[in-house]
């Protein structure tokens, strides 16, 4: 064991696919997300009983509603319980459809030397042979691990890195994949195979105290908006944009837009992001590539993501104007 493995696991709930209930045990499309309790989950998790376990509900969502209020919650519930000696490492139960935005901000703000492992499922615990409950039980082992640290996804007996994690497929049970990098590694009858090394921590504290007032401060994300480089893309979406100042968050501050292969941009569209940064807003060009990342070169016109899925690069984004 580590200095920070002390054989307590904390389980927090979000809600998601893994906590939905359908009418039917073979429906695994028609459910309702976020309805059975963690609590509930983890008693459906028979090898969970003899763990010395902690288990708060922080929030109960489909994770395709998330908000930046669950998120404050959910960062502040976090960095409390990391700050406690006797806790090993986190698990969250989320949806899907967030998770990797979830984890890249965890892994942004806190960087743990403990682990936190977010898991999930894509079938409701009222299916006829429901996910939930290994990736659980998975992701329970993947937390006591003795070298385990930083922000990890566990689904399918899989572990990905939140920097490197995205949403691939709708429906399968294995939906995830990391790109070139790959999977961290796997659990096999609750043994853990590493294929890279975990995720970048800090040893000395579980969170930047500054940047985390920052987050739990602020009343509303800086306002950051996603667009698509596409055939016949004009750029007045972008120019609406500028021209609409929104009740909650205010101006438009920045601009990601997802580009075509090597984040190259419809000359109209990039016409329009050039008047955005005219006007002071902040334009990052991300791929819509599902794999590789920008490979820079001296004739890119706007500044690139770093490698960054348009998504993450957003909440970067957001993250940099929060604290400017």
């Amino acid at each position: 064991m580590n200095e920070n493995q002390a054989g307590r696991v904390v389980i927090l709930g979000t809600g998601g696919t893994i906590a939905g209930r359908a009418t039917q045990a073979n429906d695994n499309v028609g459910y309702v997300a976020g309805q059975v309790t963690v609590g509930d989950l983890v008693a459906m998790v028979p090898a969970l009983a003899t763990c010395a376990l902690d288990v708060e509900q922080v929030a109960q969502i489909n994770s395709k509603d998330m908000v930046l209020g669950v998120w404050q919650s959910l960062v502040r519930r976090v960095a409390a319980h990391l700050d406690r000696p006797e806790v090993a490492g986190i698990v969250i139960t989320h949806g899907t459809d967030t998770i990797e935005e979830t984890a890249f901000l965890l892994q942004s703000l806190l960087m743990p030397a403990k682990p936190v492992v977010l898991t999930c499922a894509m079938r409701p615990a009222t299916a006829l042979v429901p996910d939930g409950p290994q990736n659980l039980s998975d992701a329970v082992a993947v937390a006591l691990h003795p070298h385990a640290c930083g922000v990890v996804v566990v689904c399918a007996g899989r572990i990905h890195g939140a920097m490197d994690v995205s949403k691939v497929h709708p429906y399968r049970m294995d939906p995830f994949d990391s790109g070139d990098a790959g999977a961290l590694g796997c659990v096999e009858e609750a043994q853990l195979r590493m294929f890279r090394p975990w995720p970048p921590s800090v040893s000395q504290t579980t969170h930047d105290a500054v940047r985390m007032q920052r987050l739990q401060g602020a009343a509303a994300w800086p306002r950051v908006e996603l667009v698509f480089s596409h055939a016949g893309a004009d750029g007045e979406v972008v120019r609406a944009l500028l021209e609409q100042a929104s009740a909650r968050a205010g101006p438009l501050r920045g601009i990601v837009v997802a580009g075509t292969g090597n984040g190259t941009v419809h000359e109209d569209l990039l016409v329009a992001l050039k008047e955005a940064q005219a006007r002071g807003v902040h334009v990052v060009v991300a791929s819509r590539c599902g794999q590789g990342r920008i490979v820079p070169h001296a004739g890119q016109p706007l500044p690139d993501s770093a490698g960054l899925s348009p998504v993450k690069a957003r909440l970067a984004l957001a993250l940099q104007l929060l604290e400017a």
